[in-house]
This record gives structure tokens, C-alpha cells and sequence, in this order.
């Protein structure tokens, strides 16, 4: 498995991660058997980091990866993060806020408790609060890693201030934002100030939740439950429109004989050393052939054309509902 290392200060991880929220939430129905069983063979193919959240089910996922890792603790790398309170569906104790300096040692004690581990490697902030400065929050994030309880930290979805004065704090080891063909806002100034910095960059939903892997053309092809249905992107009107930019993917992936997902798989890892794409999956099929991404090589004229095809703005509706965008700190 290539490597590659999140940021100047931060460890070696595997050139891709694995993301776990659609194992408990999301995206259809969990199958806890399969979703471990999918960890463990990412072991085995040489991916060690995996992506988590308290938030992710209110703590499920969480639960879910401790009970994966059981026996297998040094084999890999965990990121897990605290703070989005409205995904996890309720308030801090106390009336806190997600981001208060009070809360921040509470939430990682019951992550760390939840997982079942003595340390975190990569704690992130999973949202920037509007109510604290991210000052006061990296502050006590710092001294988890004093006390240590955590080994790096990071920030999701921040703008490109913010994870200045963070930095300035303490070493930001890493960003952890949407980041694909269908995505590229933070092209504009968040990679600039990572690069600038020195911090790695993990993107998540590179497949853009999952429709970059051409099979989800119509609102059919997602079940009644799942949450892409309240996606903008996904919508009837958006999603015929967006239909309409996967055929440049196509015809790169009949080319190459790759699928369209490790296309555009293999156009994230081509942004550069610094990126770690954490596709996320609950089955084992998917993770193979995401893995297999690693060996396709876009030439020039490939990552060129796809450019072309998806420009900034291209992509119709906003990423997520208009209740969440407002909530992301870019």
C-alpha cells in the first residue's frame, strides 16, 4: 500500500483511508458483520486509517469501529471528531456548545471510552463554532494531546482563516473537507492555506456520495430511507443535470477498463501527495475495488479533460441542505 503523510508534523497513513459513517447511518440499511468484516479486510489491504465521528449515529459508529479494532489497536490509525451536535441529534451537557473549551474534554472522554482506546490518533473538530473562538477550542484540544489522550489534531470543513489561527494555537495536522470532480470549492483558498501551512488534506465523499460512480442517474436508485434524497445535488431536477457530466468519466473509465468510480478516485490521489481521499463503504466489494484506484494512472490529457468537464459551479444544488450549509465553517 502507498503511504503518504498528513501534513510537515503529522504520521504516515495509507494513501487511502476508509470513512465509516455510512456503516451506521445515511446510506440504507447497517450490517454491523459486514461493515467489521470490511475494516478488517482494509487491514489486510494495507489501509489503516479509519474516519469516524461522535456524531455519526450519536456515538454508534464509534461503538461499531472499538468493536472492529478489538485486538487489532496498533494495527491502525483512528481520526474520530466531536462538535456537530446536530448530526448527532442533541445538545452538550450543560447547555454547552460543541465547540465550548468545557465540553471538548467531556466528548473525548466518551470517544475514547466508545472505542475502546487509551488514545486517539487524529481528534478533529467536526465543525467550527460560530459561538467560541476556535482559539478557546484548539486550546483545550491542546491539552488532550498534553495529557496524552490525543496524538494530532484536526479541523472539518473550515474556512481558510480559521484554520490559520488554529494552526497558530497548535499544529493542524490535517483538514478534512468534501473534496471531488463534483466538488472543488476548496481549490479556491482552503488547499492553498493547508499547502501554505504545511497541513495534509483528507477528502471526504470523493465519489460525491457515491454518484460519481455513474450508477445513480434517477432518484430510483436510492432507497426510500436513504438520506441523499434530501441533497439538493440529488433532487430530480439536479440530478438529470448532473447525469449529464459523468460521460467524460465513462469514457476515461472504458478506456483505462476501471470503473468511473476509480476514476474519480484516481483523480483526487493525482491532486497531490498531500490529499488523502477517505472513500467510505460498508462492503467489502466496494472497498476492493476502491483500493484498486491506487493503480490507475491518469495521464495528463485524462486529469485534463476531466478538469474541462467539471469546473467550479458545474455541479447543480448546493452539497448539502440549505439548514447545513449554513453550518460549515468554509
Amino acid at each position: 500500500m502507498q503511504q503518504r503523510k498528513l501534513g510537515t508534523n503529522g504520521p504516515l497513513v495509507s494513501a487511502q483511508g476508509l470513512g465509516c459513517m455510512g456503516m451506521s447511518i445515511s446510506y440504507g440499511e447497517p450490517n454491523d458483520e459486514e461493515s467489521i468484516a470490511t475494516m478488517h479486510r482494509a487491514l489486510e489491504l494495507g489501509v489503516n486509517l479509519l474516519v469516524t465521528s461522535d456524531a455519526y449515529g450519536n456515538g454508534v459508529n464509534e461503538e461499531l469501529v472499538g468493536r472492529a479494532i478489538k485486538g487489532r489497536r496498533d494495527k491502525f490509525l483512528l481520526a474520530t471528531k466531536f462538535g456537530n451536535l446536530a448530526l448527532a441529534g442533541g445538545g452538550a451537557p450543560g447547555g454547552l456548545s460543541g465547540g465550548h473549551p468545557g465540553y471538548v474534554p467531556q466528548a473525548c472522554d466518551k470517544s475514547l471510552k466508545r472505542l475502546g482506546v487509551d488514545v486517539i490518533d487524529i481528534y478533529g473538530l467536526h465543525r467550527v463554532d460560530p459561538a467560541v473562538p476556535i482559539e478557546d477550542t484548539v486550546g483545550a484540544m491542546k491539552k488532550l494531546v498534553e495529557q496524552g489522550k490525543v496524538r494530532y489534531l484536526a479541523l472539518s470543513e473550515a474556512g481558510p482563516q480559521t484554520i490559520r489561527r488554529a494552526h497558530k494555537v497548535h499544529p493542524i495536522i490535517a483538514v478534512e473537507t468534501e473534496y471531488s470532480l463534483w466538488s472543488r470549492d476548496v481549490e479556491k483558498d482552503v488547499l492553498p492555506a493547508c499547502r501554505e501551512l504545511g497541513i495534509g488534506f483528507m477528502a471526504y465523499a470523493p465519489l460525491g456520495r457515491g454518484f460519481l460512480t455513474a450508477t445513480i442517474k434517477t432518484l430510483d436508485a436510492l432507497l426510500p430511507k436513504d438520506r441523499r434524497r434530501d441533497h439538493p445535488r440529488f433532487n430530480p431536477d439536479n440530478i438529470k443535470h448532473n447525469a449529464e457530466l459523468l460521460a467524460p468519466i465513462e469514457k476515461i473509465a472504458a478506456a483505462r477498463k476501471c470503473t468511473p468510480a476509480q476514476v474519480a478516485l484516481a483523480w483526487v490521489l493525482a491532486q497531490g501527495n498531500d490529499i488523502v481521499p477517505i472513500p467510505g463503504t460498508k462492503r467489502r466489494t466496494y472497498l476492493e475495488q476502491n483500493v484498486a484506484a491506487l493503480d490507475v494512472r491518469l495521464s495528463a490529457d485524462d486529469i485534463a479533460k476531466l478538469k474541462q468537464a467539471f469546473p467550479l459551479g458545474v455541479t447543480a444544488g448546493t452539497r448539502y441542505p440549505e439548514k447545513q450549509m449554513k453550518a460549515l465553517g468554509i
